[in-house]
């Protein structure tokens, strides 16, 4: 029997940074994959000969900087285009160019309210001050306000001192961005249906709330606490698609000395004695390991994977009860060129990035009640990117690709399971949406490949097909992500860990989940990292 020192399960991104930060400090370090391909949902793949697709994820910003730095992805050839601003489209024709220069968005703004270009560089303050208290919380353990112990309680008062000389007022709107509904929190700035549309748009990606459902505005704060190239907030795309994540971060495993195997799938993580013993895969081998970390999804890395005989009474009962609607669908498009859209300069730069086709924030909650009634989506809200536009790598010349994401498709519809004939009709509600904002769309289209939520566990083992493995709301944030006593890292199983985005901080292509968990089983071993020079 083969006998590794850890083993990884999944080759997402997360398992990845966890094989790569210990194969550094030494460990001999094996990764095994379900799927001929890396990444997961950080993937990208030749479906369409000619055409690359990010088959999942499709835009950048939550990577750590930390873990760009420390595991050298630019050398293992990570390389990022910012998006050029965003686009959002609405019925009656307006739209909304954004742009991160201040002077330009203002008077984008001011063409809807001149009220709201003067509320505009509060709010943008005001969530930027808001997600840098909650950036140095992503690469640490999440605090434990009921431990006793010197180390934990060193953790918390560290955590504290940053909100130390901090007024009421600044409290009071730290409390509003973690459990305000996003229109509650955009009304206290906006008064323009068009422009709280655009901000609103972040607040709904992947998640089962709507846009009037209170704790939707910390979604809205979650996708500000990234950045690109240093610049803070921003998104951008990965050079040769959203695979090239994965594949920097396996070049530093395989680097390091760790194994990568693909086509790998385990049936089984062993215990003897409440500790784990290695792995069962499906093929009947077996993999002896003192230590294993799971990426995949709680659901699936606890009440798949383990027997239930050896964890404590109840525990299964609430890992199940553990949130994990999905809600969000995928198109990929080849296309034989470049879209235009009804009322857009074809130079635009905002074209160069995230494009909306939302709405009205009224709009958005009623395709969550079509979602919440779990009806084919009659009008969803679509976010599409053209990463073509700025990287010639991913179509021949002349030709794009388009990722498209559908939000408030449900993981099963009322009259059943998704077949091929529902995902036709979805595909068909969408190309509708896209051709009524960009005419002759479809006599550009090549080729499609469509995504449910239930193609999305299926093939990369999101329950449900959540993305973010788990709801970001605040009864499942920081110690309660998932449950308090796994907020750790640690499983009832000793040696078995979790390192997917079910841990703190939660979903999104961010390493940290993976980082934190690889430190932690560092810790637990008595093993110091490699530094870097």
């Amino acid at each position: 029997m083969e006998r590794f020192d850890a083993i990884i399960i999944g080759a997402g991104h997360n398992g990845l940074t966890a094989a790569a930060y210990l194969a550094r400090a030494g460990l001999r370090v094996v990764v095994l994959e379900k799927n001929p391909y890396l990444g997961g949902a950080a993937s990208s793949r030749e479906i369409e000969p000619g055409f690359i697709y990010s088959s999942c994820s499709y835009a950048l910003s939550l990577l750590r900087p930390e873990i760009i730095r420390d595991l050298d992805l630019a050398r293992h050839g990570l390389v990022t285009i910012p998006f050029g601003g965003s686009l959002t489209l609405l019925p009656d024709g307006c739209h909304l160019a954004s742009s991160s220069h201040a002077d330009i968005m203002r008077r984008e703004i001011a063409r809807y309210s001149p009220r709201d270009a003067d509320a505009y560089p509060r709010f943008a303050r005001d969530i930027k001050e808001q997600a840098d208290l909650i950036r140095p919380l992503m690469m640490q353990p999440p605090p434990d306000p009921a431990s006793l112990s010197l180390t934990r309680l060193g953790e918390g008062t560290s955590h504290l001192r940053r909100f130390a000389g901090t007024s009421s007022a600044a409290l009071a709107d730290t409390v509003r961005f973690w459990t305000l509904s996003a229109k509650d929190l955009l009304d206290r700035y906006f008064e323009s249906d068009v422009v709280k549309a655009h901000l609103a748009a972040s607040a709904v990606i992947g998640t089962g709330l709507g846009p009037m459902s209170p704790g939707s505005a910390y979604i809205m704060l979650h996708h500000r606490a990234g950045g690109i190239d240093g610049a803070r907030g921003a998104w951008g795309y990965v050079r040769g698609g959203m695979g090239s994540v994965s594949r920097a971060l396996a070049a530093c495993v395989i680097e390091e000395g760790g194994d990568i195997r693909l086509e790998s799938p385990v049936d089984e993580v062993k215990a003897s004695s409440g500790k784990t013993t290695g792995v069962v895969l499906a093929d009947g081998s077996e993999i002896s390991a003192g230590v294993v970390l799971s990426g995949l999804e709680l659901k699936q890395s606890i009440l798949s994977l383990l027997d239930w005989k050896v964890l404590p009474q109840g525990f299964t009962e609430r890992v199940a009860r553990f949130k994990t609607r999905g809600s969000s669908a995928k198109l990929n498009i080849a296309l034989n060129g470049l879209p235009e859209f009804a009322g857009i300069d074809g130079d635009c730069a905002a074209l160069e990035g995230d494009i909306r086709l939302c709405g009205t924030i009224a709009n958005m909650e009623r395709a969550y009640d079509d979602w919440k009634e779990r009806v084919m989506p009659r009008d969803p809200y679509i976010e599409m990117v053209l990463p073509s536009r700025l990287d010639p790598t991913l179509a021949p010349p002349g030709k794009h690709v388009a990722s498209v994401f559908v939000q408030y498709v449900p993981d099963s519809l009322i009259d059943g399971s998704w077949t091929d004939a529902k995902r036709a009709q979805l595909q068909e509600v969408v190309l509708d949406k896209i051709e009524r904002h960009a005419p002759g769309f479809r006599k550009l289209v090549r080729h499609v490949e469509t995504r449910t939520p239930a193609d999305l566990e299926a093939e990369i083992g999101m329950t449900q097909g959540n993305i973010f493995h788990g709801e970001l709301t605040l009864d499942q944030l920081l110690f309660n992500r998932p449950l308090p006593e796994l907020s750790r890292y640690r499983t009832p199983v000793r040696g078995y860990y979790l390192c997917g985005s079910s841990m703190h901080p939660g979903g999104g292509v961010m390493g940290a989940p993976g980082a934190v968990a690889a430190a932690q089983v560092l810790r637990d071993a008595g093993v110091r990292p490699r530094r870097r020079p």
